[in-house]
């Protein structure tokens, strides 16, 4: 007998009237079988009791209900549907015992809401149990309306149970309220309940969500004896705000000091945990733990391995595991199509999706990116229409890949239209947009645009600033540049990077600013070449013979084998009439062998030049030796 069994009969009979007890053995036995989940040993006596006529009017609702529980545990749904057409016939489907059970059997089976919905109406009485089962049934798919019923519930009088909680607070954390959560925190606090582990974990996965990790912890140290679920819940909460190294800290506690038995949502964040910071042996520990378990052929967890070996670069095996998993989702596609994408093999993420049948909206994102990133317009295109086709909601994470993908593909009005359309726009989509116009050489529209966001109460971040620099950069606005170079560590506590120091070195060389692009250099403690290639390039720009001899030196010892150093300073020696100079560094890379052969695929217009004026040189030295 399985412990849920058990469960689901114990509480039918504590909620039926102690009157209304069973008075005959054959009723016993059919509860005997009920609550050992033989429900075909319990039907067939069922029918025999019928046609006998012992089963009596006051013990019926409990048979019948006990008969729909072990239908639903056993999953035999055609059953209960039989059971069910009894109980109408009978007139007791009003009975609050059989009703509860009517909306569990239906929820379970995965009927639709609104036959559900009409039989908790046509419920004479409604209990707390009628009205959480309703909850539950919601939180999902319409959390807002699983709250209304909570809502109405209160007003019909009726006091919530440590059930009836769980399910408001888990609607709380579907949509994103952690105020109106932390007001259900507030009424299980003055019930008693702050210790339920049922009502904590949902509390614990409500503030972990949000970002409210401290408040996460709290309601988990306060546990006398928090339960696998919980462990779970505050593991995830860790991995879900980037809190990595606790989260496989407290994993490995949670079995060797608890002695707890992760299940598969433990394993999945921990192996989340590992995948995000590419510790390829740890995943790989942690996949033997869930051989051991046998938990290999469950769907979460080879999901998340398929995820965990993507991230870490092992496409192969990441392949292997989804090829060898028996039940899949939509979950374990969009892991193998992000493993796939994140190691930029687009064509195979283009090739998965279009062998998938019922791809979701995580993946139409996923595939958009490849496309963006293959500069593949086409094939955009193609998804496109497919996510248009496909109707339903709309996702903005899809729209966001969309905005990118024809911005990336030189399509920016197609983008503009796109972004324009959108009724809900996050962070990804302003940046995306953003960095196309400035890509796209429309740099104010681009700044603009960065402007509106702010005031709409959209927060920038390190993107942000990235594109509207480069905007600035490539609009010659050396004063805008910089105001927004200081803002971003000023008001936004943003530390610029080699990607804004580099769009700041490239304004000021644009703008003949050498000396000021030097100091930026010096600021930024620059330790590789990236940040000085700008500031030669913009050498004809200046003039700036000192400055361009110091950065092209400087550049030279970072990077020996990069010829545009010694294009550049060839080039400023011969402008100043430093012929003796130039020479030396035209000989340089010859005698210290850094001339190499180079394919003739990789050569650059810097590489051909310099080439050229090495030979040049050559022949001249040849030339004054055969004269002298």
């Amino acid at each position: 007998m399985t412990p849920s069994v058990t469960r689901s009969y114990s509480s039918l009979v504590s909620l039926f009237p102690r009157s209304s007890s069973p008075r005959s053995s054959q009723v016993s036995q059919i509860l005997a079988f009920c609550k050992s989940g033989l429900f075909v040993e319990a039907l067939k006596l069922f029918k025999a009791t019928t046609d006998s006529g012992e089963i009596t009017s006051d013990v019926k609702p409990l048979v019948y209900a006990s008969l729909l529980q072990t239908a639903t545990i056993v999953k035999l749904f055609n059953h209960g549907q039989q059971i069910h057409s009894h109980i109408i016939k009978l007139g007791i489907a009003a009975n609050g015992l059989v009703g509860n059970s009517l909306l569990s059997f239906y929820f379970k089976g995965g009927s639709s809401l609104i036959e559900a919905t009409k039989l908790f109406e046509e419920l004479s009485t409604k209990d707390v149990i009628s009205w959480t089962s309703m909850m539950s049934a919601y939180v999902r798919i319409n959390p807002e309306k699983s709250l209304e019923f909570f809502g109405d519930m209160l007003g019909a009088g009726i006091e919530a149970n440590a059930f009836t909680l769980s399910a408001g607070i888990k609607a709380c954390s579907e949509i994103g309220d952690v105020r109106l959560g932390r007001c259900f925190h507030g009424v299980v606090f003055r019930g008693g309940f702050e210790w339920n582990n049922v009502i904590a974990s949902a509390l614990i996965d409500v503030y972990g969500k949000n970002g409210w990790l401290i408040c996460a912890r709290h309601v988990f140290d306060q546990l006398p004896e928090p339960d696998s679920v919980c462990w779970s819940s505050v593991i995830s909460a860790l991995t879900k705000n980037d809190m990595y190294e606790e989260a496989l800290t407290l994993f490995y506690v949670m079995q060797r000091k608890m002695k707890l038995v992760p299940d598969e949502f433990t394993y999945g964040s921990v192996l989340t945990a590992c995948g995000n910071t590419s510790r390829f042996k740890q995943g790989k520990e942690v996949h033997a733990k869930v051989i051991a378990t046998g938990l290999s052929g469950n769907v979460v967890a080879g999901s998340s391995l398929v995820d965990m070996y993507g991230k870490c670069g092992q496409v192969r095996d990441s392949q292997r595991i989804f090829d060898r998993m028996r039940k899949r989702n939509a979950v374990s596609w969009c892991a193998l199509l992000n493993g796939y994408c994140q190691n930029r093999d687009f064509d195979s993420v283009v090739k998965l999706f279009r062998m998938m049948e019922h791809p979701d909206l995580y993946s139409f994102g996923t595939v958009i990116r490849a496309c963006g990133g293959l500069a593949a317009l086409r094939q955009g295109k193609e998804v496109h229409c497919q996510y248009i086709r496909r109707g339903g909601c709309r996702y903005v994470v899809v729209e966001s890949a969309l905005v990118d993908l024809y911005a990336k593909c030189g399509c920016v009005d197609y983008a503009e239209k796109v972004f324009m359309q959108m009724s809900i726009r996050n962070l990804i989509s302003w940046n995306a947009m953003i960095c196309g116009f400035a890509q796209n050489g429309r740099g104010r529209e681009a700044i603009e645009l960065f402007n509106q966001m702010v005031k709409e109460g959209m927060r920038p971040d390190y993107i942000s600033f990235v594109g509207v620099i480069f905007a600035c950069s490539h609009a010659g606005l050396v004063d805008q540049g910089q105001e927004y170079f200081a803002l971003m560590s000023r008001e936004y506590g943003i530390k610029p990077g080699t990607e804004h120091c580099n769009c700041m070195i490239d304004l000021l060389g644009r703008a003949g600013l050498i000396e000021e692009a030097e100091s930026l250099i010096e600021k930024a403690e620059c330790t590789d070449s990236s940040l000085l290639r700008p500031v030669l390039g913009a050498w004809t720009t200046s003039r700036n013979s000192a400055a361009v001899e110091r950065i092209a030196l400087k550049m030279m010892d970072l990077e020996p084998e990069n010829h545009l150093s010694y294009v550049h300073l060839i080039s400023v020696y011969q402008s100043d009439g430093r012929w003796s100079d130039a020479t030396k560094i035209l000989l340089y890379p010859v005698t210290y062998g850094i001339m190499k052969s180079m394919p003739l695929e990789r050569a650059t217009f810097a590489d051909i030049k310099l080439s050229l004026l090495i030979q040049h040189s050559q022949l001249n030295i040849i030339s004054r030796q055969l004269s002298s």
